[in-house]
């Protein structure tokens, strides 16, 4: 059985669960990497930890917006799996990989396609081995539309699915308020960047083809980029347009994973924290909005993928990994599945 969440007295604030964490990355294992390449032309990189030929089962990773296997929760899984000796894989989500990708479009959070690729080819490739998912943030929510979209024919045996904005509408509000505005100018920063650069480039151009519409076209000038200052702005001006959305509201009412969580039937671990900086309780589910195979934690403290529960700040101890893992594992081990949701209440999160 697995420690329950109890952070200490100095990790209660929700800035100190979010920000401490990046401050104090571990030491990433050796891994290697392999290029996929897809239908459309772009590409999608892997980051591996293992031998998959020889592995039983593959800890499949996705990271949260911008992130990668540089990204503090996943340099710590993968630590964690390495010493348990356990394949993993780090599915980057595109040009997220240290390398722009080729086309203008890029990701977004109800984006399936791709994990659906990586989990085909692995599938095709390793046969002999259990695919089990651990979707972060902006991950988690493509991972729990993926598990509601793909119902019974998913590739995946057990997932986990960590801070979730799982209610795009309401995150991006709630990231215009409070401190929290100053985790939306860190991360837009880095998107804008990225859109500069393909302008630059003239990546973004008219993509056409005898059978096809225009596709991947963003209207907008590097003035205008420099002037989207909230999720909302950035969302409507460039990823609803390169990805075939309407705009924003479109966008965030098909990709909010939250609708999807009556359909999941794979065993699933969902875990928020009330006092998430990203959310509001939007984001929380009601008891009748959970598939059976779905487990929900809802814990008071945790900050946005932070969870520490111990050690010192210098070198905090997490709670995530040894949860995250335990349920992943939990038939490998013998263990009957008993686990019981902490059943959601509809409470306004810590604001």
């Amino acid at each position: 059985m697995t420690r329950p969440f109890l952070p200490p007295w100095w990790a209660k604030n929700p800035h100190v669960q979010t920000i401490l964490p990046v401050l104090t990355k571990v030491d990433l294992p050796v891994l290697s990497r392999q290029r996929l390449e897809l239908s459309d032309g772009d590409f999608i990189d892997l980051d591996w930890l293992g031998d998959p030929c020889n592995a039983s089962s593959i800890v499949v990773i996705l990271h949260g917006l911008e992130g990668s296997s540089d990204s503090h929760y996943v340099r710590r899984l993968l630590r964690d799996c390495h010493r348990l000796g356990l394949c993993a894989v780090v599915h980057h989500h595109r040009g997220c990989s240290g390398e722009t990708n080729r086309l203008a479009r890029s990701y977004h959070s109800g984006d399936t396609q791709d994990i659906s690729h990586t989990l085909a080819y692995l599938q095709q490739h390793f046969p002999q081995a259990k695919l089990h998912a651990v979707g972060y943030s902006l991950g988690g929510n493509v991972l729990a539309k993926y598990l509601g979209e793909l119902q019974g024919n998913s590739a995946i045996d057990r997932a986990v699915i960590v801070s979730a904005p799982l209610q795009l509408s309401a995150c991006a509000k709630r990231l215009e308020k409070g401190f929290s505005t100053v985790y939306q100018w860190h991360l837009i920063k880095q998107l804008r960047q990225k859109v500069i650069d393909k302008l630059n480039k003239k990546t973004f151009i008219n993509q056409t083809s005898a059978n096809q519409t225009s596709v991947n076209q963003a209207a907008i000038t590097l003035k205008q980029v420099g002037k989207l200052k909230t999720f909302y702005q950035f969302d409507h001006q460039v990823t609803a347009p390169l990805h075939g959305f309407e705009g924003v509201d479109d966008y965030y009412a098909k990709s909010s994973g939250l609708g999807y969580l009556s359909k999941i039937n794979r065993p699933t671990l969902l875990i928020h924290a009330a006092d998430d900086p990203f959310m509001t309780a939007d984001v929380i589910p009601a008891i009748s909005q959970l598939g059976t195979d779905v487990t929900y934690e809802l814990h008071p403290h945790g900050g946005h993928v932070g969870f520490i529960d111990g050690g010192t700040p210098l070198k905090p101890r997490f709670y995530l990994e040894q949860r995250i893992l335990h349920f992943l594992t939990m038939n490998n081990e013998g263990i009957e599945s008993s686990e019981s949701s902490l059943k959601p209440k509809k409470t306004p999160l810590s604001m």
